[in-house]
């Protein structure tokens, strides 16, 4: 039996065909890239209650010590944070963007202390490392710039609803 060996001639398309291959692959690759972050944003799952032991700042807002619910306001790209009290009567929204740090046993807030003021700074979400920082406001950078800083974390809780 006679085998005869299939090569390929030379043809002056192959080479430029070979080309638009390799840059569609590039293409796509970029596309795929694109769409797909390498790393995803920082979320709270749901909602946090916390009781915070003393007045504080989150965002420009002013608020008295109490019990609290934190969690992430929809439609905003996890940029846009509220916290407001248990009863209602008190509330604020804060931007705030990602950051990374130790994942806490428990879901947490912290605060950044400048003498008795403190400053809501990052809430992080039980087992997750990936958290959100507050943007710091005009007054705390002010008060910053003029007092020692110390960190205050209080304990927070996954929120249970009755739905």
């Amino acid at each position: 039996m006679l085998f005869n060996e299939f090569t390929p001639k030379a043809h002056p398309n192959n080479k430029s065909r070979k080309h638009w291959q390799l840059l569609l692959l590039v293409i796509a690759m970029v596309f795929g890239l694109s769409i797909h972050p390498a790393r995803a944003h920082a979320q709270i799952i749901g909602e946090l209650e916390v009781n915070i032991p003393f007045q504080f700042y989150a965002g420009d807002a002013k608020l008295p010590a109490g019990k609290y619910v934190v969690r992430m306001l929809d439609n905003t790209d996890l940029k846009i944070m509220e916290i407001s009290s248990a009863d209602d009567s008190a509330s604020a929204l804060f931007a705030v963007g990602d950051t990374e740090g130790p994942a806490p046993r428990k879901s947490e807030l912290i605060f950044n202390k400048y003498g008795n003021r403190y400053f809501l700074t990052k809430v992080f979400d039980e087992g997750n490392s990936d958290g959100s920082v507050v943007s710091e406001s005009q007054y705390e950078k002010r008060v910053s710039a003029a007092a020692a800083e110390a960190q205050e974390h209080v304990a927070a809780s996954p929120r249970h609803t009755n739905h």
